[in-house]
């Protein structure tokens, strides 16, 4: 199965056009608009996920972006290490490889529900913590009085970059921007307000965190650079990599391998919209190993004496640390809603992050 594109061009012309008159935009909104929101909609419940193109970010931003990744990927450990900050859960800074450990790992509820799996959609099975470096580095203004100030603390930039910043803040917002096209077409094609999702949004710990993994090492078919889990963030997005390797899940079971065209967006559902959504939109089961595809691209590479680190250009999106995560509008009558009661969105951050092995030492 492939993943329909869906293109933001409509949505975005329409929004800038009536941005300031929102009664007219609710009079406007056409039914080709409203069938555009009620698909993208419908594939996250479907799929949890989605590919988009949206004209605000290119190709071109994705590979500079990616460039920088992969020099700064191949440096030495011990220069890496200097960004480590495990103290602030992980959550600025480096996180090494062996740390992160594949929620399949250590969820027994998860452990039983791939055991029941036909054997085809089983994912693969990780040896321990995953082999993947990855680098958070958070997006968007941070709230000045908040109960969870080390999910929202000042990004660390590594000597002899001059250009992160610039190229972290310019990916990284451009990913934001489109995560909150995707989060108000939701919202209109789930039936809630427009601003449902993206009013909860505001001042989140929205973290640009990319991933490393050194096919120089680790290039073997069937290594597992992350293990089968979830997101535990609101909508996960990524750019396309260079070196294939993502299968996803879709509610019906299916395992797909994902292909990213040149110039798309992959957009991932996450724990928070489930519970936003009283389970209607489930989060996205998805793993990251090596494939023939990847094997392939890896001999493509190397012919053309590239860097063999594969690069995902990752940004988890999430709602404000000290707003209530519950079932939203029609969903807090869901017969389902019970399951997920009123939680503080730090709170439930932490949580998750304690399980996989993420929440540091104080």
């Amino acid at each position: 199965m492939e993943l329909p594109v869906i293109d933001f061009s409509p949505y975005l012309e329409f929004s800038a056009k009536f941005s300031s008159e929102p009664v007219k935009l609710e009079e406007e909104f056409d039914t080709r608009l409203k069938s555009l929101c009620s698909e993208v909609s419908r594939t996250l419940r479907e799929t949890g996920a989605l590919l988009v193109k949206d004209p605000r970010c290119s190709a071109e931003d994705n590979d500079r972006f990616i460039d920088m990744m992969e020099h700064y990927f191949e440096q030495p450990e011990d220069f890496k290490r200097r960004q480590e900050r495990p103290h602030l859960h992980y959550q600025v800074g480096v996180t090494p490889e062996g740390v992160e450990v594949p929620r399949s790992l250590v969820d027994e509820e998860m452990k039983e529900e791939l055991r029941a799996m036909p054997k085809v959609f089983q994912p693969f099975t990780p040896k321990g913590p995953d082999p993947k470096w990855r680098y958070m580095w958070r997006v968007g203004p941070r709230p000045s009085n908040t109960r969870f100030q080390e999910l929202n603390s000042e990004p660390v930039i590594p000597e002899g970059f001059p250009e992160w910043k610039d190229t972290m803040d310019s990916w990284g917002y451009k990913m934001i921007s489109a995560i909150q096209a995707v989060a108000e077409m939701a919202a209109i094609g789930f039936g809630l307000e427009k601003d449902a999702f993206t009013s909860l949004m505001k001042q989140g710990p929205h973290l640009l965190a990319p991933t490393g993994s050194d096919l120089g090492r680790f290039g073997k078919e069937g290594t597992v650079f992350a293990g089968y889990h979830y997101d535990l963030n609101f909508l996960t997005i990524h750019g396309r990599s260079r070196f294939p390797g993502l299968n996803i899940w879709l509610r019906n079971g299916q395992k797909v391998e994902v292909k990213v065209p040149v110039g798309c967006l992959l957009i991932q559902t996450g724990k928070q919209i489930e519970w936003l959504t009283a389970g209607d939109c489930k989060a996205g089961m998805h793993e990251v190993v090596v494939t023939r595809r990847t094997i392939d691209a890896i001999k493509l590479a190397s012919e053309q004496n590239r860097i063999l680190w594969r690069v995902s250009s990752t940004l988890f999106a999430h709602i404000a640390s000290d707003a209530l995560l519950q079932p939203l509008g029609h969903f807090a009558e869901s017969p389902l809603a019970g399951k997920y009661p009123p939680i503080c969105a730090g709170e439930f951050v932490e949580q998750e992050l304690a399980v996989i092995n993420l929440k540091g030492n104080k």
